[in-house]
Protein backbone atom coordinates (compact mmCIF):
# COMPACT_ATOMS: atom_id res chain seq x y z
CA UNK A 1 0.00 0.00 0.00
CA UNK A 2 2.76 2.45 1.01
CA UNK A 3 4.82 1.41 -2.02
CA UNK A 4 1.89 2.26 -4.29
CA UNK A 5 1.44 5.63 -2.57
CA UNK A 6 5.13 6.57 -2.83
CA UNK A 7 5.16 5.17 -6.38
CA UNK A 8 2.58 7.76 -7.44
CA UNK A 9 5.19 10.45 -6.74
CA UNK A 10 8.07 8.55 -8.37
CA UNK A 11 9.49 8.38 -11.89
CA UNK A 12 9.91 5.00 -13.61
CA UNK A 13 13.56 4.79 -14.61
CA UNK A 14 15.70 2.65 -16.92
CA UNK A 15 19.37 2.19 -16.07
CA UNK A 16 22.21 1.11 -18.33
CA UNK A 17 24.47 -0.08 -15.53
CA UNK A 18 27.73 -0.15 -17.47
CA UNK A 19 31.28 -0.97 -16.43
CA UNK A 20 32.51 2.44 -17.62
CA UNK A 21 29.38 4.64 -17.57
CA UNK A 22 25.91 4.57 -16.04
CA UNK A 23 23.06 6.13 -18.04
CA UNK A 24 19.66 6.81 -16.51
CA UNK A 25 16.49 7.13 -18.59
CA UNK A 26 13.42 8.70 -16.97
CA UNK A 27 10.05 7.73 -18.40
CA UNK A 28 8.58 10.68 -20.30
CA UNK A 29 11.81 12.70 -20.11
CA UNK A 30 14.57 10.71 -21.82
CA UNK A 31 18.17 10.27 -20.67
CA UNK A 32 18.84 12.65 -17.77
CA UNK A 33 22.08 11.21 -16.32
CA UNK A 34 25.22 10.01 -18.12
CA UNK A 35 28.07 9.65 -15.65
CA UNK A 36 31.08 7.37 -15.07
CA UNK A 37 30.42 4.26 -12.94
CA UNK A 38 32.98 5.34 -10.35
CA UNK A 39 32.59 5.76 -6.59
CA UNK A 40 35.19 7.36 -4.28
CA UNK A 41 35.19 6.00 -0.71
CA UNK A 42 36.97 7.17 2.43
CA UNK A 43 38.47 3.96 3.81
CA UNK A 44 38.76 5.41 7.34
CA UNK A 45 35.11 6.40 7.74
CA UNK A 46 33.67 4.03 5.09
CA UNK A 47 31.68 6.98 3.72
CA UNK A 48 31.13 7.79 0.05
CA UNK A 49 33.11 10.91 -0.89
CA UNK A 50 31.97 11.30 -4.52
CA UNK A 51 30.03 9.46 -7.23
CA UNK A 52 30.12 9.72 -11.02
CA UNK A 53 31.97 12.57 -12.71
CA UNK A 54 33.39 13.93 -9.43
CA UNK A 55 34.79 10.51 -8.53
CA UNK A 56 36.18 9.96 -12.05
CA UNK A 57 38.36 13.08 -11.72
CA UNK A 58 39.88 11.52 -8.58
CA UNK A 59 41.00 8.24 -10.24
CA UNK A 60 44.75 7.82 -9.78
CA UNK A 61 44.99 11.09 -7.84
CA UNK A 62 43.70 10.22 -4.36
CA UNK A 63 45.56 9.96 -1.03
CA UNK A 64 45.92 6.43 0.39
CA UNK A 65 42.77 6.59 2.57
CA UNK A 66 40.47 7.56 -0.34
CA UNK A 67 39.87 4.90 -2.99
CA UNK A 68 38.15 5.68 -6.30
CA UNK A 69 36.71 2.37 -7.47
CA UNK A 70 34.44 0.90 -10.13
CA UNK A 71 31.81 -1.27 -8.44
CA UNK A 72 31.09 -3.14 -11.69
CA UNK A 73 33.56 -5.44 -13.41
CA UNK A 74 32.79 -6.82 -16.89
CA UNK A 75 29.27 -5.41 -16.64
CA UNK A 76 28.31 -7.27 -13.46
CA UNK A 77 28.16 -6.21 -9.80
CA UNK A 78 31.49 -6.93 -8.08
CA UNK A 79 30.98 -4.72 -5.02
CA UNK A 80 27.38 -5.02 -3.89
CA UNK A 81 27.32 -2.28 -1.23
CA UNK A 82 29.05 0.33 -3.39
CA UNK A 83 26.73 -0.46 -6.35
CA UNK A 84 23.76 -0.01 -4.02
CA UNK A 85 25.09 3.40 -2.88
CA UNK A 86 25.62 4.47 -6.50
CA UNK A 87 22.09 3.42 -7.54
CA UNK A 88 20.59 5.20 -4.53
CA UNK A 89 22.48 8.37 -5.47
CA UNK A 90 21.16 8.27 -9.05
CA UNK A 91 17.56 7.48 -7.96
CA UNK A 92 17.59 10.34 -5.42
CA UNK A 93 19.10 12.71 -8.00
CA UNK A 94 16.35 11.93 -10.53
CA UNK A 95 13.69 12.76 -7.92
CA UNK A 96 15.39 15.85 -6.48
CA UNK A 97 13.45 18.30 -8.65
CA UNK A 98 10.07 16.73 -7.90
CA UNK A 99 8.59 16.48 -4.43
CA UNK A 100 9.02 12.91 -3.29
CA UNK A 101 9.64 12.17 0.37
CA UNK A 102 10.60 8.56 -0.31
CA UNK A 103 11.01 7.83 -4.03
CA UNK A 104 9.92 4.27 -4.85
CA UNK A 105 10.27 4.01 -8.63
CA UNK A 106 10.00 0.97 -10.86
CA UNK A 107 13.54 0.36 -12.15
CA UNK A 108 14.59 -1.48 -15.31
CA UNK A 109 18.28 -2.47 -15.44
CA UNK A 110 20.25 -3.68 -18.45
CA UNK A 111 22.61 -6.57 -17.64
CA UNK A 112 25.02 -8.56 -19.86
CA UNK A 113 23.71 -11.62 -21.68
CA UNK A 114 24.55 -14.95 -20.07
CA UNK A 115 25.26 -13.70 -16.54
CA UNK A 116 24.83 -16.21 -13.72
CA UNK A 117 21.83 -16.46 -11.41
CA UNK A 118 23.94 -15.00 -8.59
CA UNK A 119 24.94 -11.98 -10.72
CA UNK A 120 21.32 -11.40 -11.73
CA UNK A 121 20.20 -11.57 -8.12
CA UNK A 122 22.93 -9.08 -7.12
CA UNK A 123 21.71 -6.51 -9.66
CA UNK A 124 18.07 -6.93 -8.59
CA UNK A 125 18.80 -6.76 -4.87
CA UNK A 126 21.02 -3.70 -5.31
CA UNK A 127 18.13 -1.88 -7.06
CA UNK A 128 15.55 -2.92 -4.41
CA UNK A 129 17.87 -1.92 -1.54
CA UNK A 130 18.59 1.40 -3.29
CA UNK A 131 14.87 2.29 -3.14
CA UNK A 132 13.13 0.65 -6.12
CA UNK A 133 9.64 -0.73 -5.43
CA UNK A 134 10.04 -3.13 -8.39
CA UNK A 135 13.19 -4.15 -10.25
CA UNK A 136 13.11 -5.59 -13.77
CA UNK A 137 16.06 -6.92 -15.76
CA UNK A 138 16.67 -6.88 -19.51
CA UNK A 139 19.58 -8.36 -21.43
CA UNK A 140 21.78 -5.59 -22.84
CA UNK A 141 21.89 -6.86 -26.45
CA UNK A 142 18.05 -6.92 -26.46
CA UNK A 143 17.89 -3.40 -24.98
CA UNK A 144 20.54 -2.17 -27.44
CA UNK A 145 18.61 -3.63 -30.39
CA UNK A 146 15.38 -1.97 -29.19
CA UNK A 147 17.27 1.32 -28.68
CA UNK A 148 18.67 1.05 -32.21
CA UNK A 149 15.08 0.62 -33.46
CA UNK A 150 15.61 -2.89 -34.83
CA UNK A 151 12.38 -4.86 -35.45
CA UNK A 152 13.22 -7.62 -32.97
CA UNK A 153 9.56 -8.63 -32.48
CA UNK A 154 9.19 -9.57 -36.14
CA UNK A 155 10.03 -12.92 -37.76
CA UNK A 156 13.20 -11.52 -39.35
CA UNK A 157 16.81 -11.69 -38.19
CA UNK A 158 18.45 -8.64 -36.63
CA UNK A 159 22.08 -8.65 -35.54
CA UNK A 160 23.55 -6.32 -32.91
CA UNK A 161 27.14 -6.02 -31.67
CA UNK A 162 27.23 -4.08 -28.39
CA UNK A 163 30.83 -3.14 -27.45
CA UNK A 164 30.78 -1.64 -23.98
CA UNK A 165 33.41 -1.00 -21.34
CA UNK A 166 33.67 -4.50 -19.85
CA UNK A 167 31.92 -6.82 -22.31
CA UNK A 168 31.24 -7.22 -26.02
CA UNK A 169 27.90 -8.85 -26.71
CA UNK A 170 26.96 -10.19 -30.11
CA UNK A 171 23.39 -11.35 -30.66
CA UNK A 172 21.04 -12.38 -33.44
CA UNK A 173 17.44 -11.67 -32.50
CA UNK A 174 14.11 -12.75 -33.94
CA UNK A 175 10.54 -12.84 -32.59
CA UNK A 176 11.54 -10.98 -29.43
CA UNK A 177 14.27 -13.41 -28.35
CA UNK A 178 17.96 -14.20 -28.82
CA UNK A 179 18.58 -16.97 -31.36
CA UNK A 180 22.40 -17.02 -31.35
CA UNK A 181 24.84 -15.05 -29.24
CA UNK A 182 28.34 -14.60 -27.88
CA UNK A 183 29.37 -12.59 -24.82
CA UNK A 184 33.09 -12.01 -24.33
CA UNK A 185 34.77 -10.02 -21.56
CA UNK A 186 36.88 -8.06 -24.01
CA UNK A 187 35.82 -4.49 -24.77
CA UNK A 188 36.85 -0.87 -24.14
CA UNK A 189 38.66 -1.50 -20.83
CA UNK A 190 40.66 -4.36 -22.34
CA UNK A 191 41.72 -2.07 -25.22
CA UNK A 192 42.98 0.49 -22.69
CA UNK A 193 44.97 -2.27 -20.98
CA UNK A 194 46.43 -3.26 -24.37
CA UNK A 195 47.80 0.27 -24.81
CA UNK A 196 49.23 0.29 -21.25
CA UNK A 197 50.94 -3.07 -21.93
CA UNK A 198 52.29 -1.89 -25.29
CA UNK A 199 53.79 1.27 -23.76
CA UNK A 200 55.42 -0.78 -20.97
CA UNK A 201 56.80 -3.50 -23.28
CA UNK A 202 58.02 -1.25 -26.10
CA UNK A 203 58.94 2.05 -24.41
CA UNK A 204 59.51 1.09 -20.73
CA UNK A 205 56.82 3.67 -20.00
CA UNK A 206 54.14 3.28 -17.34
CA UNK A 207 50.84 4.88 -18.39
CA UNK A 208 47.73 5.67 -16.39
CA UNK A 209 44.41 4.14 -17.49
CA UNK A 210 42.88 7.51 -18.40
CA UNK A 211 45.93 8.44 -20.51
CA UNK A 212 45.61 5.14 -22.41
CA UNK A 213 41.90 5.78 -23.00
CA UNK A 214 42.65 9.27 -24.33
CA UNK A 215 45.20 7.84 -26.79
CA UNK A 216 42.62 5.26 -27.96
CA UNK A 217 40.04 7.99 -28.57
CA UNK A 218 42.46 10.36 -30.29
CA UNK A 219 44.36 8.09 -32.68
CA UNK A 220 43.03 4.53 -32.22
CA UNK A 221 41.74 2.69 -35.29
CA UNK A 222 40.95 -0.83 -36.48
CA UNK A 223 42.03 -0.33 -40.10
CA UNK A 224 45.06 1.42 -41.73
CA UNK A 225 44.22 5.07 -42.34
CA UNK A 226 45.11 7.36 -45.24
CA UNK A 227 46.64 10.07 -43.09
CA UNK A 228 49.09 9.27 -40.34
CA UNK A 229 48.06 10.40 -36.84
CA UNK A 230 50.35 10.82 -33.86
CA UNK A 231 50.28 12.33 -30.40
CA UNK A 232 52.49 12.58 -27.30
CA UNK A 233 52.23 9.83 -24.68
CA UNK A 234 53.28 10.84 -21.18
CA UNK A 235 54.02 8.57 -18.25
CA UNK A 236 56.71 7.40 -15.85
CA UNK A 237 59.95 5.92 -17.16
CA UNK A 238 60.28 2.44 -15.62
CA UNK A 239 64.10 2.63 -15.76
CA UNK A 240 64.77 6.09 -14.29
CA UNK A 241 61.47 6.55 -12.43
CA UNK A 242 61.21 10.04 -13.94
CA UNK A 243 58.47 11.56 -16.17
CA UNK A 244 58.98 10.95 -19.90
CA UNK A 245 57.16 11.78 -23.12
CA UNK A 246 57.11 9.58 -26.22
CA UNK A 247 55.44 10.27 -29.58
CA UNK A 248 53.15 7.40 -30.60
CA UNK A 249 51.38 7.00 -33.97
CA UNK A 250 48.16 5.35 -35.13
CA UNK A 251 49.98 2.31 -36.55
CA UNK A 252 51.53 1.53 -33.16
CA UNK A 253 48.17 1.97 -31.38
CA UNK A 254 46.52 -0.29 -33.98
CA UNK A 255 49.20 -2.91 -33.28
CA UNK A 256 48.49 -2.59 -29.54
CA UNK A 257 44.72 -3.00 -30.06
CA UNK A 258 44.94 -5.84 -32.59
CA UNK A 259 44.53 -8.67 -30.04
CA UNK A 260 41.26 -7.32 -28.61
CA UNK A 261 39.88 -6.29 -32.00
CA UNK A 262 40.63 -9.75 -33.45
CA UNK A 263 38.73 -11.36 -30.53
CA UNK A 264 35.69 -9.13 -31.17
CA UNK A 265 35.69 -9.90 -34.92
CA UNK A 266 36.01 -13.62 -34.15
CA UNK A 267 33.00 -13.45 -31.79
CA UNK A 268 30.94 -11.88 -34.60
CA UNK A 269 31.99 -14.57 -37.09
CA UNK A 270 31.27 -17.45 -34.66
CA UNK A 271 27.79 -16.03 -33.90
CA UNK A 272 26.99 -15.85 -37.63
CA UNK A 273 28.18 -19.47 -38.04
CA UNK A 274 25.70 -20.55 -35.33
CA UNK A 275 22.77 -18.63 -36.85
CA UNK A 276 20.09 -20.50 -38.86
CA UNK A 277 20.46 -19.94 -42.65
CA UNK A 278 17.11 -18.12 -43.01
CA UNK A 279 18.18 -15.52 -40.45
CA UNK A 280 21.64 -15.19 -42.03
CA UNK A 281 19.87 -14.21 -45.27
CA UNK A 282 17.99 -11.48 -43.34
CA UNK A 283 21.23 -10.22 -41.78
CA UNK A 284 22.92 -10.02 -45.19
CA UNK A 285 20.01 -7.93 -46.42
CA UNK A 286 19.67 -5.67 -43.35
CA UNK A 287 23.29 -5.57 -42.16
CA UNK A 288 24.95 -5.76 -38.73
CA UNK A 289 24.44 -2.89 -36.26
CA UNK A 290 27.23 -1.73 -33.94
CA UNK A 291 26.33 -0.15 -30.59
CA UNK A 292 28.18 0.85 -27.41
CA UNK A 293 31.19 3.11 -26.98
CA UNK A 294 33.50 0.65 -28.78
CA UNK A 295 31.50 1.17 -31.99
CA UNK A 296 33.12 4.63 -32.21
CA UNK A 297 36.61 3.17 -32.76
CA UNK A 298 37.68 4.38 -36.21
CA UNK A 299 36.98 1.94 -39.07
CA UNK A 300 35.88 -0.92 -36.83
CA UNK A 301 32.73 -1.16 -38.96
CA UNK A 302 34.86 -1.53 -42.13
CA UNK A 303 36.99 -4.27 -40.56
CA UNK A 304 33.93 -6.29 -39.41
CA UNK A 305 32.30 -5.78 -42.81
CA UNK A 306 35.40 -7.09 -44.58
CA UNK A 307 35.69 -10.10 -42.23
CA UNK A 308 32.01 -11.10 -42.51
CA UNK A 309 31.28 -10.01 -46.10
CA UNK A 310 28.21 -8.23 -44.71
CA UNK A 311 27.11 -4.60 -44.50
CA UNK A 312 27.86 -3.03 -41.12
CA UNK A 313 26.27 0.14 -39.74
CA UNK A 314 26.91 2.16 -36.60
CA UNK A 315 23.73 2.88 -34.62
CA UNK A 316 22.63 6.48 -34.12
CA UNK A 317 24.27 7.66 -30.88
CA UNK A 318 25.68 4.18 -30.08
CA UNK A 319 26.65 5.16 -26.52
CA UNK A 320 23.01 5.53 -25.46
CA UNK A 321 21.43 2.53 -27.26
CA UNK A 322 20.94 0.37 -24.15
CA UNK A 323 19.55 3.26 -22.08
CA UNK A 324 17.17 4.26 -24.90
CA UNK A 325 16.11 0.62 -25.21
CA UNK A 326 15.20 0.46 -21.51
CA UNK A 327 13.22 3.67 -22.07
CA UNK A 328 11.23 2.22 -24.97
CA UNK A 329 10.34 -0.81 -22.81
CA UNK A 330 9.35 1.39 -19.85
CA UNK A 331 7.08 3.51 -22.04
CA UNK A 332 5.18 0.37 -23.13
CA UNK A 333 5.86 -2.15 -20.36
CA UNK A 334 2.68 -4.18 -20.87
CA UNK A 335 3.31 -4.82 -24.59
CA UNK A 336 7.05 -5.46 -24.28
CA UNK A 337 6.95 -7.47 -21.04
CA UNK A 338 8.03 -10.61 -22.95
CA UNK A 339 11.56 -9.20 -23.53
CA UNK A 340 12.22 -8.92 -19.77
CA UNK A 341 14.04 -11.56 -17.74
CA UNK A 342 12.14 -13.31 -14.96
CA UNK A 343 12.99 -12.22 -11.42
CA UNK A 344 15.83 -14.13 -9.76
CA UNK A 345 14.51 -13.12 -6.32
CA UNK A 346 11.31 -15.17 -6.52
CA UNK A 347 13.07 -18.48 -7.02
Amino acid sequence: MLNRLFGAFSHDIGIDLGTANTLVYVRGKGIVINEPSVVAINQRTKQVVAIGQEAQIMVGKTPSHIVATRPLVDGVVSDFEVTEQMLKYFIDRVHRERFSLMPRPRVLIGIPYGVTEVERRAAEEAAINAGARQAFLIEEPVAAAIGARLPIQEATGSMIVDIGGGTTEVAVLSLGGIVASRSIRIAGDEMNEDIVDYARDNFNLLLGERTAEKIKHDIGSAFPMKEKLERPMRGRDLVTGLPREVIINDEQVRQALSKSITAIVEAVKVTIEETPPELVADIMERGIILAGGGALLRDLDHLISQATQTKVFIADDPLTCVARGTGVVLEDLETLESVLLGSALKR
